[in-house]
């Protein structure tokens, strides 16, 4: 009987040590195949007019609001409501971004979402991409400015025009 116990454990034990050398070279193998991307440091993060637009961001409200650049859709909108796929909620608004966010500095809470639109923005294809957003907003409740590129405003009528649309 302990012979047989023995060839058991022997054969089990060969069963196991395969399975995990099985085990381990897939994922070794997996490991080798996946793409290996590499990326280099952008010189900068945000775009002259961009960078130009936030500094008088912060000098019209910066008393006021926290001004956030690039923000993406999925950091400010909870895509988990009832009665809808999640998933399918976040696919659509996965990508999507606003140029500033504006947040109120006691709770950091999204008070009004900044675009600045260039030329880009007079493509029929971003011109829906703008509809969307615009409407994913508002039923967000979260304003949103839209200022041109070649608006020329200074910190008193930027800080009107934002209070205006937080109002």
């Amino acid at each position: 009987m302990s012979l047989y116990i023995l060839a058991v454990t022997i054969i089990t034990v060969a069963i196991v040590i395969s399975v995990l050398k099985i085990l381990f070279a897939d994922r070794d193998t997996q490991e080798k195949s996946k793409p290996r991307y590499h990326y280099t440091r952008k010189q900068f993060f945000l775009t002259r007019p961009e960078h130009e637009c936030y500094d008088m961001l912060v000098a019209a409200v910066g008393e006021t609001y926290y001004v956030f650049a690039q923000v993406h859709l999925s950091a400010i909108l909870d895509n988990k409501v009832k009665g809808q796929s999640w998933r399918a909620a976040f696919a659509h608004i996965n990508g999507k971004s606003v140029d500033f966010l504006l947040c109120d500095k006691a709770y950091i809470s999204p008070k009004l979402a900044i675009e600045l639109d260039d030329r880009t923005h007079e493509r029929p294809d971003r011109k829906e991409r703008d509809r969307e957003v615009e409407r994913i907003l508002g039923n967000a409740d979260i304003p949103l400015l839209r200022l041109k590129n070649t608006e020329a405003l200074n910190a008193a009528e930027l800080a009107q025009q934002i209070a205006d649309a937080v109002s």
